[in-house]
């Protein structure tokens, strides 16, 4: 008699745990039930994100402004250091990331990444009027700044193994950071040599800085940014994609490209994760 109430037990727990599983409420539907929405943004990231008179602005910000229009719930924007944005959003700490990362292969097998919202190719920017720097194989020797655990920081720690394979040579140091802004300051100060980063926040640093800075080449294949939501999130990624895509067929995302880039970026819809990809 024991055992066959103690299989009911374990018989209705099962079923309980199937039916709470199968009714499990996703993230997009619990931010239409709540009517709010939590998002992780690292606000020094100009012109994607950055803050202007006590407010985010950017890039970026005009996206996710015309994503919450059309979801038309709350908005809480997290400002948070770029370190803590990936971990926080699988911790749960935030809803999705709505600031730009670099695609790159381990990430895409870890986060599930909306269409890209620009290109992320990195170059290298130096001081302007450095002819020791001519060419990209010309930082052997030099001090590179990065983003600490960025696709600038990875870009250039390939790009250093590809130029000692090829006997070119070693950088003399890569010194990380934690904001894009210390690095330009670094450079333009003559405490690094180059930056390493994407290409649009350095054309925009370069066209800005009235003489300061001066672009000098790729050192990665042509690549994208977008925006991540946790693995499980894929209703949510593919809900935040077709509204990026819809900006895109309705010329907004453009317009916003030319206002905060001066430059337009082609968008694919396809062909733009790596093999494995969430």
């Amino acid at each position: 008699m024991k055992a066959i109430t103690f299989l009911k037990v374990i018989l209705i727990t099962a079923i309980t745990f199937v039916t709470f599983g199968a009714n499990a409420e996703t993230t997009l539907e619990k931010i239409k039930r709540t009517g709010k929405v939590t998002v992780g943004t690292e606000a020094a990231f100009p012109p994607f994100e950055f803050v202007e008179n006590g407010k985010i602005v950017g890039y970026g910000k005009d996206i996710l402004d015309y994503i919450i229009a059309d979801l038309g719930v709350e908005l809480v924007q997290l400002d948070l250091p770029w370190q803590g944005i990936l971990p926080g959003v699988l911790a749960g700490k935030f809803d999705f990331v709505a600031t730009t990362v670099s695609v790159r292969p381990k990430r895409a097998k870890t986060y599930a990444f909306t269409v890209p919202i620009a290109e992320g190719t990195s170059w290298l920017m130096k001081r302007k009027g450095d002819t020791s720097i001519m060419s990209v194989d010309d930082v052997a020797g030099k001090i590179i700044a990065a983003q600490l655990g960025s696709g600038g920081q990875a870009a250039a720690e390939d790009w250093e193994k590809d130029m000692q394979a090829r006997g070119v040579g070693s950088f003399g140091e890569l010194k990380l950071f934690t904001a894009y802004p210390e690095l330009f300051m670094a450079v333009a100060n003559g405490t690094a040599d180059v930056v390493a980063g994407p290409l649009p926040t350095l054309a925009v640093a370069s066209k800005k800085s009235e003489g300061t800075f001066e672009l000098v080449g790729p050192i990665r294949d042509p690549s994208y940014m977008g925006w991540v939501t946790r693995p499980e999130d894929t209703d949510l990624r593919d809900y935040l994609s077709s509204m990026i895509l819809e900006m895109r067929d309705n010329g907004k995302l453009y317009e916003s490209q030319d206002k905060w880039f001066g430059f337009k970026m082609p968008i694919p819809s396809e062909g733009y994760l790596p093999e494995g990809a969430l």
